[in-house]
């Protein structure tokens, strides 16, 4: 069975945001992610999580202006250095909670700006972060995700993430492979991890139930088959990875809490 890492801007929200650290403990995780941790004092997130004997797994670098529907900078020309200061911040939270993973979002591309630009920026502002976050131990991750919960968003698909990390050509630049995000615009996702697994570019996996983003025992993706796909792939190439719960708790939502939700997650 993968290893699971609780992602805490999603499940135990019925507590506040550093409370959820001894919650996903007390479930028997061992590693936890976010989205975006930037609100909280990484030394009080770093004592959490030592607290509790929890491996932080994977964060995002900052999107930009949330607000005003920014999903990441990556692929925006004219915002590079906006890019590289809150990319150098994420590398400053990874130091500090001793964290191998930051996941950069591409973006939403702009109306009216030609694509080959946006495909130059983006690989420009890749290949810079991989630089940076070499030097430090560290690596990038580029998430294809879906238009439906991101409109517009520049990077939708696993075939296009690869051909970027392969032209890129820097070692600590992975994909994250999220199977709901997959299975909405592509489908086939066995066969996915089956062909992108033993590359060595497949850097982290997400889970969801598709389509409402429940538990992922509620819709239409077998997850248990894709763990044991997963499993076996990963002995056969030596992947040691995280799968990370990305989602929104529906049974735990109506029965007191994240927990009470877990009954997909067949531990021990």
């Amino acid at each position: 069975m993968p290893r699971f890492a609780a992602n805490l801007s999603m499940l135990y929200n019925e507590h506040e945001f550093l409370d959820r650290f001894a919650a996903a403990a007390a479930d028997g995780f061992e590693g936890v992610e976010c989205q975006f941790p930037y609100a909280f004092d990484p030394e009080d997130m770093a004592r959490r999580l030592a607290d509790h004997g929890l491996q932080q797994v994977l964060f995002n670098a900052p999107p930009g202006d949330m607000a005003a529907g920014e999903r990441g900078l990556a692929c925006l020309p004219g915002r590079e250095a906006g890019f590289r200061a809150g990319f150098a911040k994420a590398l400053d939270y990874a130091q500090a909670l001793n964290c191998p993973r930051i996941h950069v979002m591409a973006g939403v591309a702009p109306a009216g700006v030609e694509r080959a630009l946006l495909q130059a920026t983006y690989e420009a502002n890749l290949a810079w972060a991989a630089g940076q976050a070499a030097g430090a131990g560290r690596d990038v991750l580029i998430e294809p995700i879906n238009t439906r919960d991101i409109p517009g968003y520049f990077l939708n698909r696993q075939d296009e993430a690869h051909r970027i990390v392969q032209a890129i050509g820097a070692p600590n630049l992975k994909v994250q492979f999220d199977l709901y995000h997959c299975q909405i615009v592509e489908g086939d996702v066995a066969m996915k991890i089956r062909q992108y697994l033993p590359t060595g570019r497949v850097g982290h996996f997400q889970i969801a139930g598709v389509p409402m983003r429940h538990e992922p025992d509620l819709g239409e993706l077998n997850h248990p088959y894709l763990f044991s796909v997963i499993d076996e792939v990963a002995a056969a190439s030596g992947w040691q990875g995280w799968v990370g719960c990305e989602y929104r708790p529906a049974r735990g939502a109506v029965a007191g809490g994240t927990s009470a939700g877990l009954g997909w997650w067949p531990r021990g």
